[in-house]
């Protein structure tokens, strides 16, 4: 198992980056927060777990090792594989998704692209004492820092994409406010730099 990689990284998109490992480039699939903390050209070091099948060989990165061991984990539920697993973590923080398994939060997990009604009450089942328990600050609804770091987030993103900062701010400001907020929470971020993309257009 590839376990963690560290190197420089050469290629940024909005699903995965490639990390060039002495000379060797591993394309990693990660969540559009752990993407936003990577820069073109400059040294990185992800957290790994290398999925088998069939037919094909499939790395996801992670910038926290707590990630990874959740990723991992979610995949132990029926019908749960590693695209919904990286969903439920571009959706939800490991924190957040132990409070949502903890309170039984079905509709907070419905939030996650491929998961209903059933799916989610399944996985509250499946996942109950698997998980851990959440982190002592336990706060319903983001933090000042947690929200200002949502927009910086997506900011970075676009950044890490080949977006100048003043071009990225600009488009994400325009977003919010065509949403009527100004302010970006951890499970805005995705819709958010989804928004900013098209706004922005292809580049080149």
């Amino acid at each position: 198992m590839i376990a963690s990689l560290a190197g420089t990284v050469t290629q940024v998109t909005l699903d995965r980056a490639v990390l060039d490992v002495n000379g060797v480039g591993y394309l990693v699939h990660a969540t559009p927060a752990t993407l936003a903390g990577l820069r073109l050209g400059e040294p990185a070091q992800l957290h790994t777990t290398l999925v088998v099948r069939e037919d094909s060989m499939t790395v996801y990165g992670f910038a926290e090792a707590d990630e990874r061991e959740v990723f991992e984990t979610a995949q132990s539920v029926s019908g749960v594989g590693p695209r919904i697993a990286l969903a439920m973590l571009a959706v939800l923080t490991p924190d957040a998704l132990r409070r949502a398994i903890a309170g039984e939060d079905t509709a907070a997990l419905r939030r996650v692209p491929g998961i209903g009604a059933k799916s989610a009450q399944r996985i509250v089942l499946e996942l109950t004492g698997k998980l851990g328990a959440p982190g002592a600050d336990g706060v319903a609804g983001p933090s000042a820092a947690a929200v200002a770091d949502g927009r910086g987030q997506v900011v970075d993103a676009l950044a890490g994409l080949g977006w100048s900062v003043k071009v990225a701010e600009d488009a994400v400001a325009k977003v919010l406010a065509e949403a009527g907020t100004e302010t970006v929470t951890e499970t805005e971020v995705p819709a958010t730099l989804r928004a900013a993309l098209r706004r922005l257009g292809p580049r080149g």
